[in-house]
C-alpha cells in the first residue's frame, strides 16, 4: 500500500484528490493539511508517507521551504501540484532541482472537471513516485517563488555562443521523471566548448522556458536556451525542447538546425524523446551520440535503437543512478544501448568528443 499525504491550501483540491485515490486499492491517503506547518502536527499522529502531493504557494510556509526541511531529515518522493507551473514559475523548476519527481498542472478554474479528467495522471504519478530513488540537493540557487522569468530575455552568453564553430558530432538526451535534477548533475560536469546538445525532457507547456533559463544561470560551461525553430546547433550550447512541441534535428547544407513540430503526441508525450532520437538517426547517423536518462514508461527506447542501427553511439543511465528506472530499462531490453553508465561516465564521454 502506497501511503500519501496531501498538503494544499485548497480544501476542494484535498477533497478531490482523496476521491481519486479512494478508487484504487494500492494507494491510501493517510492525512492532509492546508499548509506544511499544520502538516508537521499531523505527522506526529500518522507518521511520514511514502509520497507527498505538495502545493507551492501556501500560508505559513511555502512548498520549497518544506522540501528543504523535510529533505534534510528524510527525502520523500514528492509530486508538485500547483497553478504556478502554468506561468513558468521558477519555484516549480527549483522544486524539481531539489528532488521533487513530477509536476501536475492545477488550473485556477474548472477545477472539478480537471480532477475528473486527470485521475489517471495523479494515480500514475503517485505510483511512479513511490518507486523513485530520490536525493535531496540543498543550498541550490533559487529566487523568490513569485518571480516570473522574462520570456523576451536573451542572456549575453547566448549571443556570444552564436559565434562558436559548428559541429558534426551532436549529443541528444532524453529524460522524464526525475530528469530535471539528473540533467543538472550531468551538465554541471561539462567542459567549455562541449559538442552541441539537444534535450527532450517531459515537461508541461510553459515550463521549459523557466527550466532553460535556470540551467543557463547555474551551468558554468554551457549556454542553455529553450529551442526556437531554426536554431543552429553549435559548440557550448544546449537546446531544450519546448513543452508543447516536438523537436527534431535537421541537416541544412553543412550545418545542423532544430525544427519544432506541432503534431499529436507520440508515445503519449509531446515533446517525445522518440521523435528527437529518430530525427538523429535519419539526419545525423554515425555522428550522433544518444543518452536515455531516468523516466517512467518507454519513450525514447525505439528511437535510441534506430540511432544505434544508424551507427550512433547509444547509452542508457544505469539503474543505480536513476530516479525511476523505466525508460532506460526498456531501451536495454530491446538492445538499443551499447552500455549502461552513470552520470560521471556520460560527462566523460561528452567531454572527450572530438
Amino acid at each position: 500500500m502506497i501511503k500519501v499525504f496531501i498538503i494544499d491550501d485548497s480544501s476542494l483540491v484535498r477533497i478531490e484528490l482523496k476521491k481519486i485515490f479512494a478508487k484504487v486499492n494500492d494507494i491510501e491517503v493517510i492525512g492532509s493539511a492546508s499548509n506544511p506547518v499544520d502538516a508537521f502536527e499531523v505527522f506526529k499522529r500518522v507518521g511520514l508517507p511514502d509520497v507527498f502531493l505538495l502545493d507551492i504557494e501556501m500560508p505559513k510556509m511555502d512548498g520549497l521551504t518544506f522540501l528543504e526541511m523535510i529533505g534534510k531529515q528524510k527525502p520523500i518522493p514528492t509530486v508538485i501540484c500547483s497553478t504556478l507551473v502554468e506561468y513558468g514559475s521558477t519555484s516549480a523548476v527549483d522544486a524539481l532541482r531539489m528532488g521533487a519527481v513530477a509536476i501536475i498542472l492545477k488550473p485556477k478554474i474548472n477545477v472539478g472537471t480537471f480532477f475528473s479528467e486527470s485521475e489517471k495522471d495523479f494515480i500514475d504519478a503517485v505510483r511512479a513516485a513511490s518507486k523513485a530513488h530520490v536525493g535531496f540537493i540543498n543550498n541550490i540557487y533559487r529566487s523568490s517563488s513569485s518571480k516570473i522569468l522574462d520570456p523576451n530575455h536573451v542572456s549575453s552568453s547566448v549571443k556570444e555562443a552564436r559565434s562558436l564553430p559548428l559541429s558534426k558530432k551532436i549529443v541528444a538526451i532524453g529524460a522524464s521523471t526525475g530528469g530535471v535534477q539528473i540533467l543538472e548533475q550531468l551538465l554541471r560536469q561539462l567542459l567549455p566548448n562541449h559538442p552541441p546538445i539537444v534535450i527532450t525532457q517531459h515537461m508541461p507547456a510553459g515550463f521549459t522556458k523557466s527550466f532553460s533559463e535556470r540551467l543557463n544561470q547555474v551551468l558554468p560551461s554551457s549556454v542553455v536556451k529553450e529551442a526556437s525553430d531554426g536554431d543552429k546547433l553549435i559548440h557550448g550550447q544546449i537546446l531544450i525542447s519546448p513543452g508543447d512541441l516536438h523537436m527534431e534535428v535537421k541537416k541544412d547544407g553543412f550545418i545542423y538546425k532544430v525544427a519544432l513540430k506541432n503534431y499529436p503526441k507520440v508515445n503519449s508525450h509531446k515533446p517525445s524523446v522518440n521523435v528527437l532520437f529518430r530525427s538523429m538517426s535519419k539526419e545525423v547517423g554515425v555522428f550522433g551520440i544518444g543518452f536515455l536518462l531516468t523516466g517512467m514508461g518507454d519513450d525514447g527506447a525505439t528511437g535510441l535503437l534506430e540511432m544505434k542501427e544508424a551507427g550512433a553511439k547509444t547509452y542508457a543511465q544505469d539503474e543505480a543512478s536513476c530516479v525511476v528506472y523505466g525508460m532506460p530499462k526498456k531501451a536495454v531490453e530491446i538492445g538499443a544501448v551499447e552500455s549502461q553508465i552513470n552520470l560521471e561516465s556520460m560527462a566523460r564521454i561528452i567531454n572527450t568528443v572530438s
